[in-house]
């Protein structure tokens, strides 16, 4: 008999003939046992040893900012993605699926900088919730999909807490190609999933948390020709490292002492130490900045495994409000490791307690993020209190989605009691009678705030 799968999928259509050697050009190599394979292979792991890829780009000569804009093609020449082509993949031109990704701003603020206990002019925060589904997975989604579009996939396909989902689904339909999600049953923000549903993927809600969902995701295109866009794509990890590209650009490639961000899955802690150490390769920037991952203390594997030493890893039961990064079994550690060792890195926590502070804080100075973008701040103003960054060292910290991805959060913190009575942070709406001098009181209130 033949199965509901075997009829809707009767397996990949195959790169096209004119992008066959185009793709055959792009090396990716396997980090643990070095194996080389063609980008014309749809692979998320070694097929010699099960590690972890990396997409090779050639660095052996040394480049200024003016060659990173040559040779773009015209489908990303606004892409802040694309516009780094010297150092991306060289995909074919007609499979890029781009929707102006990128471009995000650099913000500075006074009170965040001594919010976080450093000197005034040494913090910035490099916010991705202005991405075009308001968070940094579209400048992976960008390179992964279109890989995807190249390779002739039928079907793309993530597991996911929201962020991934959205960015999937979105970009799947400007490419045209049908999409799966599976994502925690009922621990997904609201907005995240209208998102996805909006975007038109099919969404499957499974029993479990992130870690299970993508568990059973591998075990799926493992076995049937489904194109996985989830972190462990090397693809997916070309586009996120632009994000350094850009924050560099953005300084005039003067690497800070400090980026700071938050530790989820672990996509763009291993992704930011590739990008740093390719431009130190090609000359654009001439010192590695210190990577600095924070994670929640209830989703913390990959802190534990630093304060081993490296030495022993155990996957943990994930809880935490910053949905995000509720992940338990990271499946980029190996990568983040290696991040994290060439730039002689840290790893922290940080509470739910100091994730949604430093959230109220952001919020409230006009910039805003989701709660697991604000544990960068919190963690930042942890590792000045322990002393492990200096008050006059420069850091930049990382906002990694929109503040309206998760308005079920911020409406908790602001109009639910904790201990008997709202937080000291907390902003609830007054109501008053329709009387001047009830309406003049307020003015006065909001005056002196």
């Amino acid at each position: 008999m033949t199965s509901a799968v075997e009829t809707t999928l009767p397996g990949s259509a195959g790169a096209g003939t004119s992008n066959v050697d185009e793709l055959a050009r792009i090396v990716v190599r396997c980090m643990a046992c070095e194996e080389r394979f063609s980008g014309a292979d749809v692979l998320t792991s070694c097929p010699a040893c099960g590690g972890l890829l990396d997409v090779v780009i050639p660095t052996r000569r040394k480049l200024t900012p003016g060659e990173l804009g040559v040779g773009v093609p015209a489908a990303g020449r606004h892409s802040g993605v694309w516009r780094y082509w010297p150092l991306l993949p060289g995909l074919p031109e007609d499979a890029l699926v781009s929707r102006w990704e990128g471009n995000t701003p650099l913000f500075r603020d006074i009170r965040l900088t001594r919010y976080a206990g450093l000197a005034d002019g040494h913090l910035e925060l490099k916010h991705e919730g202005h991405n075009p589904t308001a968070s940094f997975k579209d400048r992976g989604m960008t390179v992964g999909v279109s890989h995807a579009k190249a390779v002739g996939a039928r079907i793309v396909a993530c597991a996911s807490t929201g962020n991934t989902s959205a960015s999937l689904a979105a970009y799947a339909a400007a490419a045209g190609i049908p999409a799966l999600v599976l994502v925690p049953e009922g621990k997904i923000s609201a907005g995240k999933l209208a998102q996805t549903i909006a975007y038109g993927a099919r969404v499957v809600q499974v029993e479990g948390d992130f870690d299970v969902a993508l568990a059973l995701l591998r075990e799926l295109t493992a076995a049937y020709d489904v194109y996985l866009v989830n972190s462990v794509n090397p693809f997916r990890l070309e586009g996120q490292k632009t994000i350094i590209f850009e924050m560099m650009e953005q300084r005039d490639w003067q690497a800070p002492d400090w980026i700071v961000l938050p530790g989820g899955n672990l996509g763009n802690t291993s992704a930011f130490g590739k990008a740093l150490i390719e431009l130190h390769a090609v000359g654009l920037i001439d010192r590695l900045p210190r990577l600095a991952v924070i994670q929640a203390a209830g989703a913390a594997p990959f802190a534990a495994y630093h304060a081993s030493g490296f030495e022993e890893f155990a996957p943990v039961e994930a809880e935490t409000v910053a949905t995000a990064i509720k992940i338990g079994n990271p499946a980029s550690t190996t990568r983040a490791r290696r991040s994290i060792e060439l730039t002689n890195g840290w790893v922290t926590t940080v509470s739910d307690d100091e994730i949604l502070e430093a959230k109220a804080i952001i919020d409230r100075c006009g910039i805003g993020c989701e709660p697991a973008s604000a544990a960068s701040l919190a963690g930042l103003r942890r590792l000045v209190r322990d002393g492990i960054v200096g008050v006059h060292e420069s850091a930049v910290t990382l906002l990694t989605g929109h503040i309206l991805k998760d308005t079920d959060a911020v409406a908790a913190y602001h109009f639910d009691n904790v201990g008997g009575g709202p937080r000291s942070g907390a902003n609830r709406p007054i109501r008053v009678a329709a009387e001047l001098s009830a309406l003049e009181q307020a003015l006065a209130d909001a005056l002196h705030r």
